[in-house]
């Protein structure tokens, strides 16, 4: 076996903003630049995460979310039916409290709205490139719902847009396309009733690889706070796993460094590619690659090496862009280690 296709690195999104695009170090910061300017501002940065994530080693690169403020809101904001000036609080996830937009008629897209940046993305590099989009359940949690009033219906008509969108994406040449699904390690009665149903409705017809990425969230105070009351296991893997292992997504990605996720919980994804999240975003300190290869060894307990993917825990987009690029550098290094050994 060709032991290059083995352990392919990739990260789980967002990387930090250069200074002068946005403020740094800040979760949804406003653009530093408007107009044509903030367009070639976005390009300019995606051509350097990129470069930066080839010159660390990273096989599968992103354009690191770049051209967006956030990773939801921003493919909202292309949508009619919802109303961004008049937005109202709701608690986030069951976690914290955010001014939300606030859906007042039918969803719709009329146009695309990530196409064109992706399609950027497939210009920049020789890699194998990865494009994410917001899955439709974290999407229904991200805003208030005045219309459909119903989770679920919502959560389906969020599915066909973003189907339509990534149908678009894929013909750019997209490789890998990643739904962000953080609400699934929290609402997993809606996951088994209707939002597995939902995100493989967004995956509908695709062929490039289908992700799925289900993390307990960036390193922000109410995300860390959240964990502190989760116990010294955390299993809410265990709720997903196991009916994603039956669905025709592709890929999971998952988050394991400096966790409590007993790492037995990947042995229930037989049978699908693992994004093992070998890196930790909630911490300042880099990882040295031992640390990175501890973890990729006790993910190849359960997981073929061929179908195992070294992973940032989450986004990256609240570090600096120093610590962020030595984590990227750990991360390849880690899996080199490994790799030389199988």
């Amino acid at each position: 076996m060709d032991t290059t296709r083995r352990l392919r690195t990739t990260i789980a999104g967002s990387l930090p903003k250069p200074s002068w695009l946005a403020e740094p170090n800040a979760l949804w910061a406003p653009w530093r630049l408007d107009g044509a300017m903030l367009e070639e501002g976005k390009h300019d940065a995606v051509r350097l995460v990129v470069a930066e994530q080839e010159k660390a080693g990273i096989d599968i690169v992103t354009d690191g979310e770049q051209t967006r403020r956030h990773f939801v809101t921003s493919f909202i904001e292309g949508l009619d039916g919802v109303d961004f000036e008049h937005k109202e609080v709701v608690r986030i996830r069951n976690r914290y409290d955010a001014a939300v937009p606030v859906v007042v008629g039918p969803v719709a897209r009329r146009h695309p709205i990530f196409v064109a940046d992706a399609a950027f993305l497939r210009s920049t590099t020789r890699h194998a490139v990865k494009y994410t989009l917001p899955g439709p359940l974290t999407m229904v949690d991200t805003l208030l719902d005045k219309h459909y009033r119903s989770r679920e219906k919502l959560a389906h008509a969020f599915a066909a847009i973003l189907n339509a969108e990534a149908r678009e994406i894929e013909a750019a040449g997209v490789d890998v396309i990643q739904f962000d699904e953080p609400a699934f390690n929290v609402y997993f009665d809606e996951v088994r009733d209707f939002a597995l149903a939902a995100l493989e409705r967004a995956a509908e017809g695709l062929s490039c690889k289908t992700a799925v990425h289900i993390c307990y969230g960036y390193g922000i105070k109410a995300n860390n706070d959240w964990k502190q009351t989760l116990g010294n296991e955390w299993r809410q893997y265990e709720n997903t796993f196991p009916l994603l292992a039956r669905s025709r997504i592709d890929q999971v990605s998952l988050e394991c460094a400096n966790s409590h996720v007993p790492i037995d919980l990947i042995a229930l994804l037989a049978g699908k590619d693992v994004m093992v999240g070998a890196i930790d975003v909630a911490r300042d300190t880099v990882e040295t690659p031992d640390e990175v290869a501890a973890v990729i060894r006790q993910a190849l307990r359960f997981v073929p090496p061929e179908r195992l993917y070294p992973c940032t825990n989450c986004g990256m987009v609240p570090l600096t862009r120093s610590v962020a690029a030595g984590k990227l550098r750990a991360l390849a290094a880690g899996a080199a280690l490994v790799r030389a050994e199988l």
